[in-house]
């Protein structure tokens, strides 16, 4: 709380929570553990967040996708931040039951819900506008 009366972090924090399921605890984590978000690309951005999908191949053996690494801290806020965007916005919602039908499990729609809501955020913060 500090910290958020500081003007430059406050407009920041306030532009994060202006998106949908993005709150106070999530536009802080950001904003401690990803300084470097609006100047990333959106593959970066996500692959920062621990949000990417690596593959698990070897040899002729073709793996499961999974996201792994990075930042924990980013990719469990971001986590929380999507359910609640999922409940909140009806565009990202029926991204979440797109995706969840395409690949049968509702844990990878969420997944990709956070991976759409970071590059979001990360635009957001690049052209410095608030969520339309």
């Amino acid at each position: 709380d500090e910290q958020m009366k500081n003007g430059h972090l406050a407009q920041q924090a306030h532009r994060l929570t202006s998106a949908p399921g993005v709150g106070k605890v999530t536009a802080l984590t950001l904003l401690a553990h990803m300084p470097e978000l609006g100047s990333l690309s959106p593959k970066t951005a996500a692959s920062l967040a621990g949000l990417a999908p690596f593959n698990d191949d070897s040899g002729r053996r073709s793996g499961r996708r999974r996201i792994k690494g990075s930042r924990p801290r980013v990719r469990k806020a971001l986590y929380m931040a999507a359910l609640g965007a999922i409940k909140a916005s009806a565009r990202l919602r029926a991204f979440h039951q797109a995706v969840s039908a395409r690949t049968g499990s509702a844990k990878a729609g969420i997944i990709a819900v956070a991976r759409k809501l970071i590059t979001i955020l990360n635009a957001m913060q690049r052209d410095k506008t608030n969520f339309a």
